[in-house]
């Protein structure tokens, strides 16, 4: 069937390919859930793929034909419209695609137009590049997923672990396709494969790119090829391939060749190890264990077709017939392994019917030998590089070894005598002197074969033990008595026949054959266990030989014997060179002495290698042969170093100290014995040429030879020193002590001139360096830089001798040092060739030393810190990030940066390179300045900075293998060596995005780095050619690991790495350059961020609970990160008025999730509501409550409470150390001294530090006590060290839970705060809080619940409490009675709520629920106890936000009030506010005494914000507390009196206040807290008793702060206003003290009427005391708000206290007396000289030009000003009445306050006629009774404005719904906070409301207080006009001297105060001018004029607007009457 000729942009060579191999893996290898039926459905729909295994579409000409045209005529491509034209250049390649891979010509268009799609994801290649790879790509997936569904199998060799299901399936599966010829299809393939054609063909095709992409292809047709050769390999090791298959699979192997090197490769590896599986025999002997029930014939043909005649003929005759195979050691290996087949069989009894076959196994066993089997398994299959790949390579290699040993003992004997035959003949013909034949026996290719097979154990498999039959069980530290033990006792059969091949063969051991049998001793001792068995064989062989080894035959092979002879080998050479006394090396050295053969030289080298894998495999076997007296390894070793020997022998000396270095007690020793060997010439003759020493061999001998063995070696052993220890004293009393000569050798002599020298091996020349930089970067890996380092040092020296060797590797690291660009020189050089991407001798070493490059430079940047700030002046040294930056010598260009950035793009292939270079870039770009240049250095050049790009994109996709959780694990504060690739590169985003543009994260983000950043348009890679950044492999990471979230735990990397990356996430959404692109292209491109909120939290509270604590820990930090970017996201939506994505998020955020608790759940509240409740509640009640505060948990629990659930409140802390030896308070200030904060913020201890620290204290102890405790000592560092790692551990857990708590309090308050009200209204909103509170408490009063966790708690309750209190009192009952519920529509049930009304306020809570919620608050409060004072804080503060509910709400004024009389407000039922209250009180007193102490000490002592809140609780308390509970306790308890004591003890510090610029201002709010409590308190007659009681006024009296009054000064007033400074101006902050001490005053004089004399008494003291500043404000110099209150409250308190009947009642005798009336008697003058100031028109002119802008309490500041104005007047006349009234016995005897003058109403001036009574007036006079004319006018005017204001008030609160939008905007603003102008329409609406009823309130009192000025006002000016119109006596000018006696005339106008207790009125009046008749006629004349019939008009339309309410009705009719009487006949009479 044609293929069709529509093209499909998806290839069909690719993506399906690329699909199945997921589908496999996600079933087989992550095993994710329904996998299974996923990969079902793939694998029915790809199978035809599986059966045509890489036939590519055919080619059509039809097809190649319509493709040429394409570019004219077009083609259809499915997903687009219409026909599409293609380009002439991608039909040519398309074309060339096709003819070059043999693909149909739409095929190929297809493989295009994907490479098209897939290019940005590339290596910027070409399309036809990337269709290169996507081919091949294709072709290794299919090849993979093939693997990995055959190793899925049910087979022999291994499982998987997984289900039955999967096993079936693919087994199934495979069979199928095993059936339709899947070997032959395999083979085929690996055949026709060829890497050389394919690359020619590609390369004559132009189908390769640079160096990069051709690696990419070879490797990945390599992979092809071996995945479909494993294929086979795995079948054949879970079943055997049929007789059909295993032909096809030998006829392959016949025509197999071998590579360049003579080695197979991997294809052909697997292969041939895929047909020695289906030959293995080693399940025989168990084959029955499992099949009991079966007939032994029939299991053995089932699962060993081996058993099947048929198959052993063919398979036998194939392999018997004598054509050679084109590589005849392959042929030898097959007939090996099929021999031990034959001889396998032939043990069973099912054989006899094959025994023609069996009989042949010897013959086959023969021809494998005769073919070399051993030697070709030696050189050609073990040392593949895929070897030691794979371990059941190894395992077949050792069972087809064992199995010849154990099976064909026979064989192995004759080899044994052929090989001392050949001995024998070899021995006689050295004798007889004839040539000695070449040629190595099989038994000697057989023990090298095992030495060299065992030598290498990458799986740690230990299959040598096999070798070793224990005679006693090995019982090592765990495996006493243990069934190991039992098993070792009783050995296999095979085990005994190794064990003794080992054993015998060592017997009586030819020449010929030791080196061999040492060699595979050496083998065979790899590990633990093994070196064990071998040392015991060795000391077992030499017992008893001791005195007759020189005459002995035998036991040459035991440690005796070894040893001797390199002792008789150092004698013999000692005599030989008579000069060692004194010189250690020979001046001249030769190659080798005469008597050291190189035979024998070859066997001292294999001893010395077997004693060094020995001593370096197992610590005991090394401790025993060093501490054995007569051996004396080390002694001998290093004696022959100082002997003539050839470098190669001294390479292996060496190496074997170097293997005896790994116990501390042995390293000590050695430094020592190293050193006084000399082996290094550490002590120089001064004016001698060095003839000496390891550096004379290295630079004489080894330079000529240009090879290095000891140089090496010695490298190896200081870096094997090194490890363990290198002491402080080394050299001690030779030389100055210290490491300096050899790290100067290593530096000087190897490392710098190792570039320089010739190399024989070119791998040797990296090596070498690979070596040193090991040695420098261990050495300053342990360098912590210490002030000791730089003591003493004059400038420019570097280092002495004695320095540590550290501190010298950061001075030549710091400095232009050679050693420094010879580091930058490797790297440059090493990029160049690791950019070629081809195979070259030494490029692993390379790859070391170029770690250990970045390493070096890495440790250095890291300590350069620390370093340079000890080292001050003393040094010149020059920090590396600038060297970085200088100019490179090679290429005359700064790029040192750039080559380190290039280690980047090598990421896939070297990733310990790419690791090391990104934390150089991590540390580099810590500085402001590197930023811009690295971003500079990467953009000059486009292909530069595009690779690098690249390069990190790539690292960032990639699991790097040595990703660990170290750091997480042992719990370092900054673990920079153990972070991976991708966390540098995360860890380089974030410190980038805190520096300013442009940074290297923008640049790896895709930002637009010469534009603003926030103009970025960021898109998917390679839309609008927008390249692959790492934001998109991030965003990547984080959406594949999403779906893992809720299923899967990963592990400890993975989790750190999606840690980083939800951080960078966070960051780049909170940058101001980035947040605007970022958040645009997560919201619309990926929905990123409602994707990632599905999967919180991320486990659930179950498994979290059960997560390892250090995986626990990071997924809590990524829901932290996370939450803290959705808490953005919302804020940001909110504000750009997003709301269907809002919305969206909210639905998400808040809906239900899992099913709500069982009624068993909701039963275990009761106990909780019982504690602290009255007795009489009963459980039943208590469940009632708790149902209606958790019925919103019917819903189920809402994923932001799901987040909370999944937090663990209890952090269980390490117990406390117990320690025997160490000092545990020493202990604990060394631990505190390495502690360290983390980048999340927890103090963590540096257990590298510590351990260092004491480590180094303990090698400072000396004597024999030290000694022998020292192993005590090291068993209690292991605990210290434990317990510290717990300690972290637990700290980080704590951290982790903090962090992620603040990021759920964060998102909850944006919920809260930000959301629209349309989206969480109403129930839903009210749903929210309750729930929130009910689980937060629920958490939070957990019995052992972390107490690091309660401050955020608290907050966050308080933020709850804030919005409960906030919507309970949204809507009072009077407005919701008065207006039409608006309808609403619910966020989670749009539907359900449509037409029912919105139930809001305190109704929709529920006061149960409320109540609750106290509780909780209380329980909480007494949870914490006597501490936790600043979490109490927050407590109090969400205390006093729940009180204000209980608040009954503000309610307009309609002054109607007054119609309802006495009766109705008696009986008037209690409201709902009422009943809370009540029961609110009830709750808080049940708490006794505890909780009245805990608040009450909190109010007198703790933090300052602590106390303010504690006082403000007490306050609202004291409100509602009728029965006096807590003003009792507080009395009694002494607290009062403390509190008031303190005013007087915080008087200094508010003296300080009153200076220009104030310290603080934290006395000053505490000050008014304090005050604001004491007022509260004075409100009730009790309150103000006990108040007197402890001198309150007293203390108030002296206190100096309120005499110090400063000047007003009106220009800084002014120019502080102008600056609107936080601080107020010094006159503000004096009033903040003097208002609340005059409100205090106040309201004691009012709380105290049956003990006012003694409270104004006390009052008036206060008064006098600060006289002065009583007398500045009462001159009112100052015209603004602050000045009128002051005025308002002093007036008031004078209308109280400056009265006659409390004057006489003062206890003062004498001038004390004379002074204190001289005191009053001022004040009361001023006093009533205020009504003249206040009735001025200057007065009300600056009244009125006061600012009138509203404020945040929705008045203005006139209008505040207009109203203290108003309470002036209103205290002015209520003093003036009581003065009248209390001194007017009657009303002839009237108390004259005003003259008889209406001059002030008339305009005319008041000054009298008489101007030498004016002169008599000290200073003022009275007013006239014009200034109550003008009081009446003004107040009367004032009254009808406020009026009406009032009325319209009122009539737009009424009818606020059909207010229009900018009347209500206008409304609502000032209520507002500043800048918020975006608001919706029901927060505006609520606002408006909350402001008409503060304006309708401020109306209707001002209405109040101007009506009764205007009551007072005429009652006084009608008692003064009757007086002088009635009974006042007029006098004659003319006469001086009346005769009429003054106690029979009516008195004259008589001064205001008396001078006497008992004098008489008219003795006391005061010398004021006398009434005439003429002034009482102008009185009666201006009265009349001023009192006219539209005065008393207005008067009148006031009464009866305002006054028909009031109890006084008609009063200001009745007084106007009676005034207009009095001046009527006046007017008449005159008229």
């Amino acid at each position: 069937m044609a293929a069709p000729l529509a093209a499909n942009s998806v290839t069909r060579l690719w993506n399906p390919y690329k699909d199945v191999r997921q589908a496999v893996e996600n079933a087989v290898h992550e095993q994710l859930p329904d996998s299974l039926h996923k990969l079902a459905t793939v694998l029915r729909k790809h199978k035809p793929d599986f059966l045509s295994l890489f036939n590519n579409p055919a080619k059509n000409p039809q097809h190649r034909e319509r493709l040429k045209k394409a570019n004219i005529e077009g083609i259809s491509i499915h997903g687009q419209q219409g026909l599409c034209l293609l380009s002439s250049q991608l039909v040519e390649e398309a074309l060339v695609l096709s003819d070059m891979f043999d693909l149909n010509e739409i095929a190929a268009l297809e493989l295009l137009l994907a490479a098209q799609d897939q290019q940005p994801h590339m290596q910027n290649y070409a399309h036809g590049l990337v269709a290169v790879l996507l081919y091949w790509d294709g072709k290794a997936a299919i090849a993979s997923a093939l693997r990995s569904l055959i190793l899925a199998r049910r087979g022999r060799t291994w499982t998987l672990g997984l289900s039955e299901e999967l096993v079936a399936l693919a087994t199934h599966f495979t069979d199928e396709l095993m059936e339709e010829g899947l070997t032959r299809k395999v083979l085929e393939l690996v055949e026709s494969i060829d890497f050389n054609t394919e690359f020619e063909k590609l390369r004559r095709d132009r189908g390769l790119g640079n160096e990069r992409h051709r690696k990419q292809v070879s490797d990945l047709i390599k992979d092809s090829r071996q995945n479909l050769a494993e294929c086979l390999y795995v079948w054949a090791c879970q079943s055997p391939l049929t007789k059909a298959d295993t032909l096809l699979l030998v006829e392959h192997l016949q025509h197999t060749s071998l590579d360049g090197e003579g080695r197979l490769d991997g294809p052909s590896l697997a292969l041939l190890m895929a047909l020695l599986y289906c030959f293995g025999t080693s399940e025989h002997e168990h084959v029955f264990d499992h099949q009991e029930d079966s007939p032994q014939s029939q299991v053995l043909q089932h699962r060993f077709p081996v058993m099947e005649r048929s198959y052993m003929q063919a398979i036998h005759g194939c392999l018997v017939d004598a054509q050679p195979w084109t590589v005849p050691g392959l042929q030898a290996v097959v007939r090996l392994a099929w021999s031990l087949v034959l001889r396998s069989v032939s043990q069973l009894p099912e054989s006899a019917a094959l025994g023609e076959f069996i009989e042949a196994d010897e013959a086959m066993l023969d021809l494998a030998l005769s073919g070399g089997v051993f030697l070709f398994l030696r050189e050609s299959v073990i040392t593949t590089e895929a070897f030691y790949q794979d371990d059941f390579y190894i395992r077949r290699v050792h069972a087809l070894i064992t199995d010849f040993i154990a099976l064909m003992p026979l064989k192995v004997k004759q080899l044994r005598n052929r090989a001392d035959e050949e001995a024998r003949i070899m021995i006689m013909n050295v004798q007889m002197g004839s040539e000695t034949p070449q040629g190595c026996c099989d038994l000697e290719q057989l023990m090298m074969l095992a030495g060299e097979l065992y030598s290498k154990d990458p799986f740690g498999l230990e299959l040598a033990l096999d070798f070793w039959c224990p005679v006693e069980p090995l019982q090592g530290p765990g495996e006493m008595g243990s069934f190991l033990s039992i098993y070792q006792t009783r050995p296999m059969s095979k085990e005994v026949s190794l064990s003794k091949f080992v054993r015998q063969t060592g017997d009586l051991l030819p020449p010929s054959l030791y080196l061999p049998y040492l060699c595979m001793l050496r083998g065979l001792a790899n590990g633990s266990k093994c070196a064990h068995y071998c040392f015991n064989l060795l000391k077992t062989n030499g017992t008893g030989i001791v005195e007759s080894i020189q005459g002995m035959s035998g036991g040459i092979v035991s440690w005796e014997h070894f040893f001797h002879s390199l002792h008789a080998y150092h004698e013999h050479l000692k005599r030989e060179v008579p000069s060692m006394e004194t010189q250690p090396f020979r001046t001249q050295p030769a190659a080798a002495p005469k008597n050291i053969i190189p035979r024998e030289l070859e066997g001292l080298r294999a001893v010395l290698k077997l004693t060094a894998t020995i001593a370096q495999q197992c610590e005991s076997a090394r401790l025993s042969l060093y501490e054995h007296p007569q051996w004396m390894p080390l002694v001998t070793v290093l004696g022959l170093m100082q002997c003539s020997i050839p470098p190669l022998l001294k390479a292996e000396l060496l190496n074997t100290v170097s293997a005896f270095a790994g116990t501390a007690e042995i390293a000590a020793s050695l430094w020592q014995a190293i050193e006084m060997a000399q082996i290094l010439e550490t002590v120089k003759v001064p004016n001698m040429r060095q003839s000496s020493g390891i550096e004379m061999e290295l630079n004489e001998i080894e330079s000529r030879l240009e090879e290095y063995p000891m140089t090496r070696a010695f490298c190896g052993l200081l870096n094997a020193l090194i490890h363990v220890c290198v002491p402080e004293n080394l050299g001690a009393g030779l030389r100055a002590p210290g490491f300096e000569p050899y790290l100067t050798f290593i530096r000087d002599s190897v490392f710098v001139k190792f570039p320089s020298r010739a190399y024989r091996d070119p791998a040797e020349k990296w090596q070498v360096a690979e070596l040193a930089l090991g040695i420098f970067q261990k050495l300053l890996y342990a360098y912590e830089p210490q002030l000791e380092d730089f003591g003493h040092k004059n400038l420019g020296e570097a280092s002495s001798a004695s320095s540590l060797p550290g501190y010298t590797i950061m001075i030549h690291l710091l400095t232009e040092s050679p050693m420094l660009n010879l580091c930058l020189n490797i790297l440059e050089e090493g990029i160049c060739l690791l950019d070629t991407f081809s195979t070259f001798p030494g490029k692993s070493s390379l790859e070391g030393a170029l770690q250990y490059c970045l390493a070096l430079l890495g440790l250095a940047l890291q300590k350069e810190g620390a370093f340079m700030a000890m080292s001050q002046a003393n040094l010149l040294v020059t920090p590396l990030e600038l060297l970085l930056q200088a100019v490179n010598p090679q290429s005359k260009n700064p790029d040192h940066l750039i080559n380190i950035a290039r280690f980047v793009c090598h990421g896939f292939a070297n990733p310990g390179l790419a690791r090391e270079s990104t934390k150089i870039l991590w540390q580099v770009c810590q500085y402001p300045n590197i930023q811009s240049r690295l971003v500079g250095d990467f953009t000059q050049n486009k292909s530069i900075g595009e690779k690098m790009l690249a390069g990190f994109v790539e690292c960032l996709e990639m699991e790097d293998m040595r990703e660990s959780s170290t750091a997480e694990e042992e719990c370092q504060p900054a673990a920079l060596g153990e972070l991976g690739t991708r966390a540098n590169i995360l860890n380089l985003l974030l410190c980038s995005l805190e520096h300013k543009s442009p940074n290297v994260a923008l640049f790896l983000f895709g930002f637009e780095l010469r534009k603003p950043a926030s103009s970025t348009n960021l898109q998917d890679a390679g839309v609008l050619k927008f390249p692959k950044t790492c934001l998109h492999s991030i965003i990547a990471i984080l959406s594949s690991d999403s779906d893992q979230h809720s299923t899967t735990v990963g592990i400890g990397s993975k989790l750190h790495i999606i840690e980083l990356c939800y951080q960078v996430i966070y960051q780049l959404c909170t940058n101001p350059d980035t947040s605007g692109p970022t958040m645009r292209y997560l919201r619309t491109g990926k929905d990123f961020l409602y994707q990632q909120l599905q999967h919180l939290p991320f486990q659930s509270t179950a498994l979290l609970f059960h997560l390892p604590e250090g995986n626990s820990v990071l997924v809590l930090n990524q829901m932290a990160w996370l939450l803290r970017t959705i808490a953005v996201e919302i804020r940001v939506a909110s504000m750009h008025r997003q709301r269907s994505y809002l919305h969206r998020l909210l639905r998400l955020l808040l809906g239900s999730q899992v099913p709500s608790p069982s009624m068993s759940e909701a039963l275990s509240i009761a106990p909780l509501l019982s504690q602290g409740s009255e007795p009489d509640r009963n459980s039943a009640e208590e469940l009632d409550n708790y149902m209606l505060f958790g019925e919103l948990k019917i819903k189920g629990h809402r994923k932001l409470v799901s987040v909370l659930e999944a937090i663990d409140f209890v952090q269980p802390f390490p117990e406390d150390l117990q320690l025997d030896i160490l000092d545990r308070t020493q202990l604990e200030k060394v631990i505190e001294s390495c502690e360290e904060r983390s980048v999340h913020g927890a103090s963590l201890c540096n257990v590298k530090k510590l351990k260092n620290i004491i480590m180094g204290e303990m090698n400072k102890l000396q004597g024999l006590g030290a000694i022998g405790h020292r192993s005590v000592l090291l068993n209690e560092v292991r605990t210290v060290l434990e317990h510290v790692l717990e300690r972290n551990r637990s700290r980080k857990g704590l951290q982790s839970k903090l962090s992620c708590l603040e990021a759920w309090r964060q998102v909850m308050e944006t919920v809260l705060a930000s959301c629209p009200t349309e989206l969480l209204q109403g129930e839903e909103r009210q749903m929210l809080i309750t729930d929130l509170l009910y689980h937060l408490f629920q958490k939070i009063l957990h019995e052992n619940v972390a107490a690091q966790l309660m401050p955020l708690a608290s907050g966050a309750l308080f933020t709850l409490c804030t919005h409960l209190s906030q919507f309970a009192r949204a809507d009072s009952p009077w407005v919701s009675a008065g207006n039409q519920c608006m309808q609403i529509t619910s966020l989670f049930d749009p539907l359900g709520a449509v037409g029912q009304p919105a139930i809001s306020g305190l109704a929709a809570i529920g006061a149960d629920s409320l109540l609750l919620v106290l509780k909780n608050l209380l329980d909480f409060i007494m949870k914490t106890g006597g501490s936790y004072q600043r979490v109490r804080t927050s407590l109090y503060g969400a205390m006093l936000y729940y009180l204000q509910i209980t608040q009954t709400p503000d309610v307009p004024d309609t002054l109607e009030a007054g119609r309802a009389s006495m009766w109705d407000a008696l009986t008037t039922a209690e409201d709902e506010y009422g009943r809370l209250r009540r029961e609110n009180v009830k709750l808080i007193n049940s708490y006794g005494p505890p909780l009245l102490e805990i608040v009450c000490r909190d109010a007198c002592d703790g933090p300052e914000i602590g106390r303010m809140l504690a006082l403000a609780i007490l306050e609202q308390i004291l409100r509602v507390d009728r029965h006096q509970q807590w003003l009792t306790y507080f009395s009694n308890s002494g607290y009062l009196p403390v509190l008031v004591e303190s005013l007087a003890r915080d008087d200094p510090t508010l003296q300080g206040l009153l200076i220009p610029q104030p310290p603080s201002l934290k006395s000053l709010y505490i000050y008014e807290s304090k005050m604001a409590f004491l007022t509260c308190l004075a409100q009730s007659s009790q309150g103000a008793s006990e108040l007197l009681r402890v001198g309150v006024l007293t203390c108030l009296v002296h206190c100096r702060m309120f005499s110090l009054r400063p000047e007003p000064n009106p220009y800084h007033v002014q120019a502080v206003r102008e600056s609107e400074s936080f601080i107020p101006s010094t006159m503000e902050r004096y009033r903040q003290l003097l208002i609340p001490a005059l409100q205090l005053c106040s309201a004691l004089l009012t709380s105290l009427a049956g003990q006012q004399r003694r409270a104004a008494s006390q009052v008036m003291q206060f008064l006098v005391v600060h006289g002065d500043a009583v007398h500045a404000v009462l001159r009112c110099q100052e015209v603004n708000l602050g000045a009128l209150q002051e005025i308002s409250l002093l007036t008031s308190i004078m209308s109280q206290t400056a009265l006659p009947e409390f004057l006489m009642g003062m206890d003062f005798q004498g001038n004390a007396l004379l002074e204190i009336k001289g005191h009053l008697e001022r004040m009361q003058r001023q006093t009533l000289g205020l009504l003249t100031k206040i009735c001025s028109q200057e007065m009300l002119r600056k009244v009125r030009e006061l600012d009138n802008e509203a404020q945040s309490n929705g008045l203005g500041c006139r209008d505040e000003a207009q109203l203290a104005v108003q309470q002036i007047c209103a205290h002015l006349m209520e003093y003036c009445y009581k003065l009248m009234v209390q001194s007017s016995p009657s009303l002839q005897h009237t108390f004259c306050l005003f003259t008889p003058s209406f001059a002030e109403a008339m305009g005319q001036d008041s000054i009298r006629r008489d101007d030498a009574a004016v002169a008599s007036v000290p200073g003022w006079k009275l007013s006239g009774l014009g200034v109550l004319m003008c009081l009446i006018r003004e107040a009367s005017n004032s009254f009808q404005q406020a009026y009406d204001g009032h009325r319209q008030n009122l009539q737009k609160f009424k009818g606020l719904e059909q207010l229009s939008v900018d009347e209500i905007r206008k409304l609502s603003q000032p209520l507002l906070p500043v800048g918020v102008e975006k608001l919706s329409a029901g927060h505006r609406q609520h606002a408006a409301r909350r402001r008409l009823i503060k304006m309708v309130n401020y109306n209707a009192q001002f209405l109040a207080l101007s009506n009764y000025t205007l009551e007072t006002c005429l009652f006084i000016m009608w008692r003064h006009l009757q007086f002088y119109c009635v009974h006042c006596v007029p006098v004659d000018p003319y006469d001086p001297h009346p005769s009429v006696s003054s106690h029979l005339r009516p008195r004259h106008l008589q001064g205001i105060f008396v001078t006497d207790h008992g004098s008489d009125l008219q003795t006391a009046a005061l010398s004021l001018t006398r009434v005439t008749r003429q002034d009482v006629e102008q009185l009666l004349g201006d009265a009349a004029t001023c009192f006219t019939e539209a005065v008393q008009k207005k008067l009148q339309d006031i009464e009866s607007n305002y006054c028909k309410v009031q109890s006084r009705y008609t009063f200001i009719q009745a007084l106007s009457r009676r005034i207009r009487r009095l001046i009527t006949p006046s007017c008449s009479g005159s008229a």
